[in-house]
């Protein structure tokens, strides 16, 4: 399990830093590895062992850093790997290992170099590829999770810092339904999904199992996220930016630098909260509520049900907005009077119903008085009206499309050949 552990992680790390190099690439070499075409019986764990020391010179010789790779490869990324170099570590290895039938002729099957820029384009699509069938055999025999601990909360706090949370920051937009059958953009809500987050931290660690431990590690996420719209590609923003924060998170200094610095005075903020988060923290609530409508920001109460909204009480809360879950079973009861009672008090633009993913949710929310709506579904109307004005729009699919769309920086956004209509607000 540790091995797996590493693997995954490595590949992750990898990739993050082919994108950085890829800004830049000339020079640059990666040395790679074939441990796994080696026979079985030399793939023991103390012959890999064996095999990375001896690698190491080419580690120190070319300052690179080595990558263990989920098949047991070894990658090596430096700058201007000398070829005489490769050929000693393989020679040393030969010498041990000689009735292998991948040493006993061409070294280059065994180890290769791939130059920038020339091979980029190929080793990273190999890595990618390695990464994905890794990840598929996770998924099919998944590692039994386990709490994350109150001894290893620093460490994780450490590895967030090492991470650039700007390539992981994605936006989701909240559509408003137009007469005519026509949308537009009403906001758009950015956030870091956990899941995103997972390939950097061993594979049996559940990040979210202890409530108190992830309420301080999203915390902790909620400034990193705050400061990496510095680092954002975008042009276009749209005049409400929803953030889904911990109450706490509005008094930072990260919030207020947001505020005053990166918005221009039309942009405003929502700041989406949970239910869990007001019912321990009222009073904080409560002046939360009072110094987002002194900037002219609004607040939501996230991740509702018909049934938690039958139980809190609007009138004393006085949220600017709610965030209502779509079910299915929705369909079926037609009598819920307090979704009424929220658009009557709220208004049809300020109960957004989300995790829309049918034609069926949209006409719901449409019957019930609802216009604005996230989900989905949502995001395949809006990829498809992207592409419907994308000169370009037989390059990529609807799922490509949307996943660029939803990043605010990197390589694959930037593979867009259309960046303006990419970013176009509908």
């Amino acid at each position: 399990m540790a091995a797996k552990q590493k693997s995954i992680l490595s590949e992750k790390i990898l990739l993050d830093a082919l994108d950085r190099v890829a800004r830049n690439p000339l020079g640059y070499t990666v040395l790679y590895v074939n441990i796994s075409r080696l026979k079985p019986k030399n793939r023991h764990p103390q012959f890999v062992k064996v095999i990375a020391r001896l690698f190491d010179s080419v580690v120190g010789t070319t300052k690179g850093v080595m990558f263990v790779l989920s098949n047991g490869d070894i990658a090596i990324l430096s700058k201007n790997t000398p070829p005489e170099v490769v050929d000693e570590a393989v020679k040393k290895l030969r010498t041990g290992l000689a009735a292998d039938p991948i040493l006993s002729h061409d070294s280059r099957d065994f180890a290769k170099v791939y130059s920038f820029p020339t091979d980029f384009v190929s080793f990273y699509t190999k890595i990618e590829q390695l990464q994905a069938q890794h990840l598929n055999s996770v998924q099919n025999n998944p590692p039994v999770k386990r709490p994350l601990r109150a001894e290893e909360i620093d460490k994780v706090v450490e590895k967030l810092d090492e991470i650039d949370i700007s390539e992981l920051v994605k936006r989701q937009s909240i559509l408003e339904a137009k007469s005519g059958g026509s949308f537009s953009v009403y906001m758009q809500e950015f956030f870091v999904a956990i899941k995103d987050l997972s390939p950097y931290f061993p594979e049996d660690l559940d990040l979210t199992a202890d409530r108190w431990l992830f309420q301080y590690l999203t915390q902790v996420l909620d400034k990193k996220t705050l400061s990496a719209f510095g680092y954002a590609e975008l042009e276009q923003w749209p005049q409400k930016i929803s953030l889904n924060l911990n109450l706490s998170s509005v008094f930072s200094k990260e919030f207020v630098l947001f505020a005053k610095s990166f918005l221009k005075p039309e942009q405003k903020i929502v700041v989406e909260v949970q239910m869990m988060d007001i019912l321990n923290n009222m009073e904080q609530y409560k002046e939360v509520k009072d110094i987002l409508h002194k900037g002219g920001h609004e607040l939501l109460i996230d991740s509702l049900n018909p049934q938690s909204l039958d139980m809190i009480n609007i009138d004393q809360l006085q949220p600017d907005m709610i965030k209502l879950f779509w079910e299915p079973l929705m369909a079926y009861e037609n009598n819920k009077e307090s979704v009424k009672a929220a658009i009557e008090k709220l208004g049809s633009k300020n109960v957004i119903l989300a995790k829309c993913d049918s034609q069926e949710a949209l006409k719901w929310g449409l019957e019930h008085g609802i216009s604005v709506f996230q989900g989905p579904f949502i995001d395949t109307i809006e990829a498809a009206l992207i592409k419907k004005e994308c000169p370009f729009s037989n390059k990529c699919t609807t799922q490509e499309c949307l996943k660029r769309h939803r990043l605010l920086r990197g390589r694959f956004r930037q593979e867009c050949q259309s960046l303006e209509n990419l970013e176009k607000l509908l």
